[in-house]
Protein backbone atom coordinates (compact mmCIF):
# COMPACT_ATOMS: atom_id res chain seq x y z
CA UNK A 1 0.00 0.00 0.00
CA UNK A 2 0.72 3.98 -0.23
CA UNK A 3 1.36 6.37 2.52
CA UNK A 4 -2.10 7.61 1.17
CA UNK A 5 -4.04 4.24 1.74
CA UNK A 6 -6.77 3.92 4.29
CA UNK A 7 -6.10 3.63 7.68
CA UNK A 8 -7.98 -0.19 6.94
CA UNK A 9 -6.03 -2.70 5.11
CA UNK A 10 -8.47 -4.61 2.89
CA UNK A 11 -7.89 -8.24 2.15
CA UNK A 12 -8.75 -10.61 -0.36
CA UNK A 13 -8.25 -13.97 -0.30
CA UNK A 14 -7.79 -15.98 -3.47
CA UNK A 15 -8.18 -19.63 -2.63
CA UNK A 16 -10.02 -21.47 0.15
CA UNK A 17 -7.98 -24.58 0.51
CA UNK A 18 -5.97 -26.23 3.57
CA UNK A 19 -4.00 -22.71 3.85
CA UNK A 20 -6.86 -20.21 2.56
CA UNK A 21 -9.27 -21.21 5.69
CA UNK A 22 -6.21 -21.27 7.58
CA UNK A 23 -5.30 -17.92 6.79
CA UNK A 24 -9.08 -17.14 7.11
CA UNK A 25 -9.35 -18.60 10.38
CA UNK A 26 -6.79 -16.34 11.81
CA UNK A 27 -8.02 -13.05 10.24
CA UNK A 28 -11.26 -13.60 11.87
CA UNK A 29 -10.08 -14.92 15.09
CA UNK A 30 -7.14 -13.13 16.12
CA UNK A 31 -6.63 -10.36 13.09
CA UNK A 32 -3.72 -8.22 12.93
CA UNK A 33 -4.19 -4.17 13.78
CA UNK A 34 -5.82 -2.27 10.98
CA UNK A 35 -6.61 -5.69 8.58
CA UNK A 36 -9.94 -6.58 7.94
CA UNK A 37 -10.66 -9.72 5.54
CA UNK A 38 -13.75 -8.52 3.31
CA UNK A 39 -13.25 -11.34 0.34
CA UNK A 40 -12.91 -14.68 -0.52
CA UNK A 41 -12.68 -15.75 -4.31
CA UNK A 42 -12.28 -19.54 -4.99
CA UNK A 43 -13.91 -21.59 -7.99
CA UNK A 44 -17.38 -23.54 -6.47
CA UNK A 45 -17.72 -21.15 -4.10
CA UNK A 46 -20.99 -22.66 -2.66
CA UNK A 47 -19.46 -25.53 -1.49
CA UNK A 48 -17.07 -23.40 0.26
CA UNK A 49 -18.72 -21.05 2.23
CA UNK A 50 -18.70 -21.15 5.63
CA UNK A 51 -20.18 -18.95 8.35
CA UNK A 52 -17.82 -18.32 10.69
CA UNK A 53 -16.15 -15.60 8.81
CA UNK A 54 -19.03 -13.03 9.58
CA UNK A 55 -21.96 -11.52 7.39
CA UNK A 56 -19.56 -8.66 5.71
CA UNK A 57 -17.35 -11.09 4.01
CA UNK A 58 -18.10 -11.11 -0.15
CA UNK A 59 -18.22 -15.01 -1.37
CA UNK A 60 -17.06 -15.05 -5.08
CA UNK A 61 -15.94 -17.18 -7.76
CA UNK A 62 -16.06 -14.01 -10.09
CA UNK A 63 -11.90 -12.68 -9.84
CA UNK A 64 -13.11 -9.63 -12.16
CA UNK A 65 -15.70 -8.74 -8.88
CA UNK A 66 -12.42 -9.06 -6.55
CA UNK A 67 -10.41 -6.93 -8.76
CA UNK A 68 -13.55 -4.16 -9.00
CA UNK A 69 -13.58 -3.99 -5.26
CA UNK A 70 -11.69 -1.62 -3.32
CA UNK A 71 -9.31 -4.12 -2.23
CA UNK A 72 -5.64 -3.00 -1.01
CA UNK A 73 -3.77 -6.42 -0.58
CA UNK A 74 -4.14 -10.44 -2.35
CA UNK A 75 -3.54 -13.03 -0.72
CA UNK A 76 -2.46 -15.64 -3.21
CA UNK A 77 -3.20 -19.05 -2.14
CA UNK A 78 -4.13 -21.01 -4.85
CA UNK A 79 -0.96 -22.09 -6.39
CA UNK A 80 0.57 -22.96 -9.65
CA UNK A 81 1.96 -20.34 -12.65
CA UNK A 82 -1.46 -20.03 -14.07
CA UNK A 83 -3.92 -18.03 -13.32
CA UNK A 84 -2.48 -17.29 -10.76
CA UNK A 85 1.42 -15.09 -12.29
CA UNK A 86 -1.97 -13.29 -14.14
CA UNK A 87 -3.60 -12.02 -11.03
CA UNK A 88 -0.70 -11.12 -9.11
CA UNK A 89 1.27 -9.42 -11.94
CA UNK A 90 -2.21 -7.70 -12.36
CA UNK A 91 -2.53 -7.05 -8.14
CA UNK A 92 1.17 -4.97 -8.72
CA UNK A 93 0.57 -3.50 -11.64
CA UNK A 94 -2.24 -1.81 -10.27
CA UNK A 95 -0.06 -0.49 -7.31
CA UNK A 96 -1.92 -3.33 -4.61
CA UNK A 97 -0.04 -5.20 -2.64
CA UNK A 98 0.18 -8.94 -2.69
CA UNK A 99 0.87 -11.82 -0.34
CA UNK A 100 1.67 -15.33 -1.88
CA UNK A 101 2.65 -18.89 -0.46
CA UNK A 102 3.40 -19.87 -4.53
CA UNK A 103 6.96 -21.39 -4.42
CA UNK A 104 6.67 -22.16 -8.40
CA UNK A 105 5.72 -18.52 -9.07
CA UNK A 106 8.35 -16.85 -6.83
CA UNK A 107 10.62 -19.12 -7.94
CA UNK A 108 9.85 -19.08 -11.58
CA UNK A 109 9.36 -15.23 -11.80
CA UNK A 110 10.23 -13.72 -8.13
CA UNK A 111 12.72 -11.05 -9.59
CA UNK A 112 10.63 -9.68 -12.36
CA UNK A 113 7.86 -9.73 -9.90
CA UNK A 114 9.49 -7.79 -7.24
CA UNK A 115 10.66 -4.81 -9.57
CA UNK A 116 6.53 -4.54 -10.62
CA UNK A 117 6.07 -4.23 -6.84
CA UNK A 118 8.83 -1.81 -6.56
CA UNK A 119 7.76 0.23 -9.71
CA UNK A 120 4.21 0.44 -8.66
CA UNK A 121 5.05 1.24 -5.25
CA UNK A 122 3.22 -1.50 -3.02
CA UNK A 123 4.69 -5.00 -1.89
CA UNK A 124 5.25 -8.49 -2.61
CA UNK A 125 6.18 -10.71 0.18
CA UNK A 126 6.42 -14.69 -0.01
CA UNK A 127 7.34 -15.88 3.43
CA UNK A 128 5.30 -18.69 3.12
CA UNK A 129 6.43 -20.24 -0.51
CA UNK A 130 9.73 -21.49 1.24
CA UNK A 131 10.25 -23.57 5.02
CA UNK A 132 6.95 -23.32 6.15
CA UNK A 133 6.62 -21.67 9.31
CA UNK A 134 10.17 -20.67 9.21
CA UNK A 135 10.79 -17.03 9.19
CA UNK A 136 13.79 -17.53 6.81
CA UNK A 137 13.05 -14.47 4.29
CA UNK A 138 12.59 -12.29 7.23
CA UNK A 139 15.82 -13.18 8.34
CA UNK A 140 17.61 -12.29 5.56
CA UNK A 141 15.55 -9.18 5.11
CA UNK A 142 16.14 -7.99 8.61
CA UNK A 143 18.18 -9.78 11.03
CA UNK A 144 21.22 -10.70 8.76
CA UNK A 145 20.59 -7.93 6.49
CA UNK A 146 24.54 -6.96 7.45
CA UNK A 147 26.22 -10.13 6.49
CA UNK A 148 27.06 -11.15 2.92
CA UNK A 149 25.91 -15.05 2.58
CA UNK A 150 27.87 -17.96 1.18
CA UNK A 151 26.18 -20.56 1.36
CA UNK A 152 22.63 -22.40 1.74
CA UNK A 153 22.00 -25.42 2.62
CA UNK A 154 19.06 -27.50 4.52
CA UNK A 155 16.24 -29.30 4.31
CA UNK A 156 13.30 -27.78 2.25
CA UNK A 157 10.49 -30.65 1.52
CA UNK A 158 8.67 -32.34 5.11
CA UNK A 159 7.38 -35.13 2.38
CA UNK A 160 11.27 -36.31 1.95
CA UNK A 161 12.20 -35.96 5.33
CA UNK A 162 9.21 -37.68 7.16
CA UNK A 163 10.16 -40.99 4.12
CA UNK A 164 13.81 -40.53 5.17
CA UNK A 165 13.90 -39.97 8.64
CA UNK A 166 10.98 -43.28 9.24
CA UNK A 167 13.37 -44.88 7.11
CA UNK A 168 15.79 -44.12 9.17
CA UNK A 169 14.13 -44.72 12.65
CA UNK A 170 11.40 -47.24 11.98
CA UNK A 171 13.42 -48.97 9.66
CA UNK A 172 10.80 -48.64 7.53
CA UNK A 173 11.40 -49.56 3.46
CA UNK A 174 10.98 -46.66 0.90
CA UNK A 175 7.58 -48.19 -0.22
CA UNK A 176 6.57 -48.41 3.22
CA UNK A 177 7.30 -45.27 4.62
CA UNK A 178 5.44 -43.13 1.80
CA UNK A 179 2.43 -45.07 2.30
CA UNK A 180 2.93 -44.08 5.58
CA UNK A 181 3.36 -40.24 4.78
CA UNK A 182 0.07 -40.41 2.31
CA UNK A 183 -2.05 -41.69 5.23
CA UNK A 184 -0.83 -38.93 7.29
CA UNK A 185 -1.44 -36.36 4.61
CA UNK A 186 2.48 -35.49 4.47
CA UNK A 187 2.16 -36.66 0.86
CA UNK A 188 0.25 -36.21 -2.50
CA UNK A 189 -1.13 -39.07 -3.98
CA UNK A 190 0.97 -38.39 -6.66
CA UNK A 191 4.52 -37.57 -4.62
CA UNK A 192 6.54 -36.77 -8.17
CA UNK A 193 7.24 -33.55 -6.95
CA UNK A 194 8.59 -34.62 -3.81
CA UNK A 195 10.52 -37.49 -3.73
CA UNK A 196 12.45 -36.31 -7.65
CA UNK A 197 13.42 -33.02 -5.46
CA UNK A 198 11.36 -30.54 -7.84
CA UNK A 199 9.01 -29.13 -4.55
CA UNK A 200 12.82 -28.93 -2.80
CA UNK A 201 14.38 -27.25 -6.20
CA UNK A 202 11.65 -24.45 -7.07
CA UNK A 203 12.60 -23.68 -2.49
CA UNK A 204 16.49 -23.75 -3.11
CA UNK A 205 15.81 -21.40 -5.99
CA UNK A 206 13.74 -18.55 -4.04
CA UNK A 207 16.42 -18.53 -1.43
CA UNK A 208 19.37 -18.42 -3.99
CA UNK A 209 17.80 -15.02 -4.70
CA UNK A 210 17.19 -14.02 -1.38
CA UNK A 211 20.16 -15.46 0.70
CA UNK A 212 22.69 -15.21 -2.38
CA UNK A 213 21.37 -12.66 -4.72
CA UNK A 214 21.37 -15.56 -7.60
CA UNK A 215 18.77 -15.43 -10.24
CA UNK A 216 18.49 -19.01 -10.35
CA UNK A 217 15.63 -21.19 -12.74
CA UNK A 218 14.96 -23.96 -10.61
CA UNK A 219 15.51 -26.08 -14.35
CA UNK A 220 19.04 -24.84 -13.82
CA UNK A 221 19.52 -26.83 -10.51
CA UNK A 222 20.76 -30.87 -10.73
CA UNK A 223 18.07 -32.31 -8.49
CA UNK A 224 18.11 -36.41 -7.83
CA UNK A 225 15.37 -38.32 -6.10
CA UNK A 226 15.20 -39.88 -3.08
CA UNK A 227 13.87 -43.17 -4.55
CA UNK A 228 17.36 -44.85 -5.04
CA UNK A 229 17.99 -44.90 -1.07
CA UNK A 230 17.05 -48.24 0.73
CA UNK A 231 17.10 -49.64 4.14
CA UNK A 232 20.77 -51.09 3.21
CA UNK A 233 22.22 -47.32 2.72
CA UNK A 234 21.13 -46.79 6.26
CA UNK A 235 22.68 -49.20 8.03
CA UNK A 236 26.09 -47.98 5.80
CA UNK A 237 25.52 -45.29 6.93
CA UNK A 238 25.19 -45.71 10.50
CA UNK A 239 28.40 -47.46 10.40
CA UNK A 240 29.79 -43.98 9.23
CA UNK A 241 28.10 -42.04 12.34
CA UNK A 242 25.95 -40.84 9.37
CA UNK A 243 22.17 -40.54 8.65
CA UNK A 244 20.78 -39.95 5.07
CA UNK A 245 18.29 -36.56 4.21
CA UNK A 246 17.77 -34.81 1.53
CA UNK A 247 19.97 -31.91 1.15
CA UNK A 248 19.40 -28.34 -0.58
CA UNK A 249 22.70 -26.50 -1.00
CA UNK A 250 23.76 -23.58 -3.28
CA UNK A 251 26.81 -21.62 -2.61
CA UNK A 252 29.32 -19.04 -4.62
CA UNK A 253 31.91 -21.39 -6.32
CA UNK A 254 34.05 -17.86 -6.59
CA UNK A 255 33.15 -14.54 -6.45
CA UNK A 256 29.12 -13.83 -6.54
CA UNK A 257 28.19 -13.35 -9.92
CA UNK A 258 30.32 -16.47 -11.17
CA UNK A 259 29.68 -19.79 -10.78
CA UNK A 260 27.02 -21.31 -8.45
CA UNK A 261 27.14 -24.53 -7.13
CA UNK A 262 23.64 -25.89 -6.22
CA UNK A 263 21.81 -29.04 -6.03
CA UNK A 264 18.84 -30.72 -4.16
CA UNK A 265 20.02 -34.61 -3.82
CA UNK A 266 19.90 -37.11 -1.12
CA UNK A 267 23.40 -37.22 0.84
CA UNK A 268 24.88 -38.59 4.04
CA UNK A 269 25.00 -36.13 7.15
CA UNK A 270 26.63 -36.43 10.37
CA UNK A 271 24.49 -37.59 13.48
CA UNK A 272 25.24 -34.60 15.52
CA UNK A 273 24.32 -32.13 12.80
CA UNK A 274 21.35 -30.14 12.78
CA UNK A 275 20.19 -31.40 9.78
CA UNK A 276 20.52 -35.10 10.80
CA UNK A 277 18.80 -34.46 13.86
CA UNK A 278 15.32 -33.13 11.65
CA UNK A 279 12.91 -35.77 12.20
CA UNK A 280 9.31 -36.19 10.85
CA UNK A 281 7.87 -33.13 8.27
CA UNK A 282 10.57 -30.86 9.75
CA UNK A 283 12.43 -28.42 7.43
CA UNK A 284 15.95 -27.13 8.61
CA UNK A 285 17.97 -24.08 7.05
CA UNK A 286 21.35 -23.13 7.60
CA UNK A 287 22.64 -20.62 6.53
CA UNK A 288 26.72 -19.09 6.56
CA UNK A 289 27.65 -16.01 6.21
CA UNK A 290 31.24 -14.05 5.66
CA UNK A 291 31.38 -12.43 8.61
CA UNK A 292 28.85 -13.87 11.48
CA UNK A 293 29.40 -17.50 10.38
CA UNK A 294 26.58 -20.42 10.58
CA UNK A 295 23.47 -19.74 11.41
CA UNK A 296 20.26 -22.37 12.25
CA UNK A 297 16.74 -22.24 11.52
CA UNK A 298 14.23 -25.35 11.99
CA UNK A 299 10.53 -25.65 12.81
CA UNK A 300 7.43 -26.58 11.00
CA UNK A 301 7.48 -26.92 6.83
CA UNK A 302 4.17 -27.98 5.87
CA UNK A 303 0.60 -27.44 6.85
CA UNK A 304 -2.02 -25.17 7.19
CA UNK A 305 -1.22 -23.87 9.72
CA UNK A 306 2.82 -23.15 10.14
CA UNK A 307 2.36 -21.81 6.37
CA UNK A 308 -0.98 -19.03 7.56
CA UNK A 309 0.91 -17.72 10.28
CA UNK A 310 3.69 -16.72 7.63
CA UNK A 311 1.04 -15.43 5.56
CA UNK A 312 -0.71 -13.42 8.11
CA UNK A 313 2.59 -12.16 9.26
CA UNK A 314 3.60 -10.84 5.58
CA UNK A 315 -0.09 -9.42 6.11
CA UNK A 316 0.69 -7.22 9.41
CA UNK A 317 3.86 -6.19 8.48
CA UNK A 318 2.04 -4.57 5.24
CA UNK A 319 -0.78 -2.84 7.51
CA UNK A 320 2.21 -1.73 9.66
CA UNK A 321 3.45 -0.01 5.90
CA UNK A 322 6.92 -1.44 6.80
CA UNK A 323 9.47 -0.59 3.86
CA UNK A 324 10.19 -3.26 1.30
CA UNK A 325 13.96 -4.17 1.57
CA UNK A 326 13.48 -7.40 -0.86
CA UNK A 327 16.57 -9.32 -2.07
CA UNK A 328 15.20 -10.66 -5.18
CA UNK A 329 15.18 -7.14 -6.43
CA UNK A 330 19.48 -7.17 -6.32
CA UNK A 331 19.53 -10.98 -7.75
CA UNK A 332 21.75 -11.53 -10.84
CA UNK A 333 22.25 -14.08 -13.06
CA UNK A 334 25.46 -16.31 -12.14
CA UNK A 335 27.87 -17.10 -15.29
CA UNK A 336 27.10 -20.94 -14.61
CA UNK A 337 25.14 -23.19 -12.65
CA UNK A 338 26.26 -26.76 -11.93
CA UNK A 339 26.25 -29.05 -8.92
CA UNK A 340 29.64 -29.49 -9.31
CA UNK A 341 30.98 -29.09 -5.23
CA UNK A 342 33.07 -30.77 -3.95
CA UNK A 343 32.73 -33.41 -1.04
CA UNK A 344 33.72 -37.23 -0.17
CA UNK A 345 31.26 -39.50 -1.95
CA UNK A 346 29.61 -42.78 -0.30
CA UNK A 347 29.53 -45.43 -3.21
CA UNK A 348 26.86 -48.38 -2.36
CA UNK A 349 27.24 -51.48 -4.90
CA UNK A 350 25.32 -55.05 -4.37
CA UNK A 351 26.92 -57.61 -6.60
CA UNK A 352 26.79 -61.34 -7.28
CA UNK A 353 30.34 -61.98 -5.33
CA UNK A 354 33.46 -63.00 -6.80
CA UNK A 355 37.25 -62.55 -6.69
CA UNK A 356 38.47 -59.30 -7.96
CA UNK A 357 35.63 -57.07 -7.69
CA UNK A 358 37.27 -54.09 -5.50
CA UNK A 359 40.38 -54.41 -7.76
CA UNK A 360 38.04 -54.18 -10.73
CA UNK A 361 36.99 -50.92 -8.69
CA UNK A 362 39.77 -49.44 -7.88
CA UNK A 363 41.15 -49.73 -11.01
CA UNK A 364 38.66 -47.41 -12.51
CA UNK A 365 38.94 -44.54 -9.71
CA UNK A 366 42.87 -45.35 -9.87
CA UNK A 367 42.68 -44.09 -13.74
CA UNK A 368 40.33 -41.40 -13.00
CA UNK A 369 42.55 -39.71 -10.44
CA UNK A 370 39.95 -40.69 -7.79
CA UNK A 371 41.35 -41.88 -4.47
CA UNK A 372 39.40 -44.33 -2.13
CA UNK A 373 39.38 -44.24 1.09
CA UNK A 374 38.08 -46.84 2.95
CA UNK A 375 35.84 -50.23 2.02
CA UNK A 376 32.92 -51.16 4.10
CA UNK A 377 31.03 -54.72 4.08
CA UNK A 378 28.69 -55.60 7.02
CA UNK A 379 27.68 -59.62 7.70
CA UNK A 380 25.30 -60.62 4.81
CA UNK A 381 24.82 -64.63 4.06
CA UNK A 382 24.02 -63.75 0.46
CA UNK A 383 26.61 -63.93 -1.82
CA UNK A 384 23.95 -63.91 -4.99
CA UNK A 385 23.41 -59.71 -3.79
CA UNK A 386 25.74 -59.07 -1.68
CA UNK A 387 26.02 -54.57 -0.51
CA UNK A 388 29.56 -53.02 -0.12
CA UNK A 389 30.43 -49.49 0.68
CA UNK A 390 33.36 -47.90 -1.01
CA UNK A 391 33.79 -43.80 0.34
CA UNK A 392 35.80 -41.86 -1.36
CA UNK A 393 38.18 -38.82 -0.47
CA UNK A 394 36.84 -35.31 -1.89
CA UNK A 395 36.53 -34.78 -5.87
CA UNK A 396 34.14 -33.29 -8.25
CA UNK A 397 31.05 -34.97 -8.84
CA UNK A 398 31.41 -34.79 -12.32
CA UNK A 399 34.43 -36.87 -12.70
CA UNK A 400 32.98 -39.59 -10.36
CA UNK A 401 30.84 -39.55 -12.74
CA UNK A 402 32.84 -40.34 -15.08
CA UNK A 403 34.37 -43.15 -13.27
CA UNK A 404 30.77 -44.78 -12.38
CA UNK A 405 29.69 -45.31 -15.46
CA UNK A 406 32.85 -47.49 -15.98
CA UNK A 407 31.72 -49.41 -13.02
CA UNK A 408 28.53 -49.59 -13.94
CA UNK A 409 28.81 -51.22 -17.01
CA UNK A 410 30.70 -54.04 -15.53
CA UNK A 411 28.94 -57.51 -14.83
CA UNK A 412 28.81 -58.60 -11.24
CA UNK A 413 26.20 -55.78 -10.71
CA UNK A 414 22.84 -56.85 -9.05
CA UNK A 415 21.16 -53.57 -8.84
CA UNK A 416 22.90 -50.11 -10.46
CA UNK A 417 25.64 -48.62 -8.37
CA UNK A 418 24.27 -45.48 -5.74
CA UNK A 419 26.34 -42.37 -4.64
CA UNK A 420 25.84 -40.53 -2.44
CA UNK A 421 27.76 -37.23 -1.75
CA UNK A 422 29.04 -37.15 2.16
CA UNK A 423 28.41 -33.70 4.14
CA UNK A 424 30.49 -32.57 7.60
CA UNK A 425 30.33 -29.93 9.69
CA UNK A 426 28.05 -29.13 12.56
CA UNK A 427 25.53 -27.18 11.58
CA UNK A 428 25.48 -29.36 8.51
Amino acid sequence: MSPTSPVVCRVALLGFGTVGRSVARILTEQPPPAVRLTHVFNRNVGAKRVDTLGPDVVWTDDIEQVFAAPVDLFVEVIGGLEPAGTWVTRALGGGRSVVTANKQLIAQRGPELVALARQHRCHLRYEASVAGGIPIIAALRDGLAGDRMTRVRGILNGTCNYILSSMDEKGASFPDALAEAQSLGFAEADPTDDVEGFDARAKLAILCASALRADVRPAEIPTRPITSVGAVDFAHARQLGCTIRQVSHAEWADVPGGTLHAAVRPALVPRESSIARASGSQNVVVLKGHYGGETVFSGSGAGGGPTSVAVVSDIAAIARQEPERNGNACARRPSSVDGDSVTPHYLRFIVRDRPGIIAAIAGVTERHGINIDAVLQLPYSTKDALPFVVTIEACPPSRLAQALAEIAAMDFHVEPPVDLPMLSGRGR
